[in-house]
């Protein structure tokens, strides 16, 4: 059984078609990461997921049932853009607040239990005006976590965090999948941190689901290459292009050579040519060159 089954979604806003029979499977137990350009239709996906809007057409399941079905409403927790809270109010009181909008039993229990899953307990009692972005984005999280969800919609949670915030945060979504059995489905456009969490990735384009993979088949897709350093770089690249299919300079002033070959052939190769080379090492795209990749693909 998955988590979510998403079949021909389509959703109008006016004259505007944010999604065009889109398609998403996301398996029990994942961490979903939802890619895509701004306007791909990813917000408006998670919104018909949490029954905040409407579809025109096409149906949505969570865990095999309706997602309009009562029973599963109320195993999903949802952060999307920021929590409601009272600026003037302790993270703690603002926390009570929304266990009583949810009817939660045993509030002040539940209430610790989810801070102390973010990270979060040792500022119970700031006030959320006085809260760090970092700190707001785990109150959000927090806030969907009442009630023990099953199933976490979270819309760009680690966007503008810095080095460490990102890194809890990594933690945490690890922590939420593995210790309480819950499924999450995350937005978001820092691609290189998406990929140090997420088990399963959706990449949607123009309001269609493009492509669906695991993190094993991403990491299978993505080209390896040979990247090397060298004070004649120019020169280095109209040898090497002339000789190899592909090579290219990156951001860091690398030559990438993407063809099947080795680096000893290319240090052999470049010495006879009188070229030395400084460093040289085998790496492999990432998330985010192997989207930029698909969507040239689309174009």
């Amino acid at each position: 059984m998955n988590a979510i089954e998403i079949k021909g979604l389509t959703k109008s806003y006016k004259e505007k078609q944010a999604l065009c029979g889109l398609d998403m499977t996301v398996p029990m137990g994942a961490i979903y990461g939802l890619i895509g350009e701004n306007g791909s239709g990813k917000s408006t996906t998670e919104k018909l997921i949490c029954g905040l809007i409407h579809a025109n057409s096409g149906s949505i399941k969570l865990f095999d049932r309706p997602h309009t079905d009562a029973d599963v409403r109320a195993k999903m927790g949802v952060l999307i853009e920021a929590p409601g809270c009272f600026p003037n109010d302790t993270v703690w009181n603002n926390m009570l607040l929304q266990a009583a909008n949810l009817g939660i039993k045993n509030a002040e229990t539940e209430v610790r239990k989810a801070l102390k899953l973010v990270r979060m307990e040792g500022a119970a009692g700031n006030k959320y005006k006085n809260c760090s972005l970092g700190m707001k984005q785990r109150i959000g999280i927090a806030f969907a976590l009442l009630g023990d969800p099953k199933l976490l919609i979270l819309d760009e949670p680690i966007n503008g965090l810095d080095v460490d915030g990102m890194r809890i945060m990594r933690e945490i979504l690890t922590d939420i999948t593995k210790n309480r059995n819950c499924t999450v489905v995350i937005s978001s456009h820092v691609l290189g941190e998406l990929e140090k969490v997420a088990t399963h990735y959706g990449i949607v384009r123009g309001g269609k689901m493009i492509r669906e993979m695991t993190a094993a088949e991403l990491d299978a897709s993505c080209r390896t290459y040979v990247a090397l350093q060298t004070r004649e770089r120019n020169r280095a690249k109209a040898l090497l292009s002339c000789k190899y299919f592909r090579v290219e300079e990156d951001e860091s002033e690398y030559l990438r050579v993407y063809d099947s070959v080795t680096p000893e052939e290319i240090v052999s190769y470049l010495y006879e040519n009188g070229i030395l080379i400084s460093e040289i090492k085998t790496a492999k795209i990432g998330l985010e060159e192997y989207y930029i990749d698909l969507m040239k693909e689309g174009r």
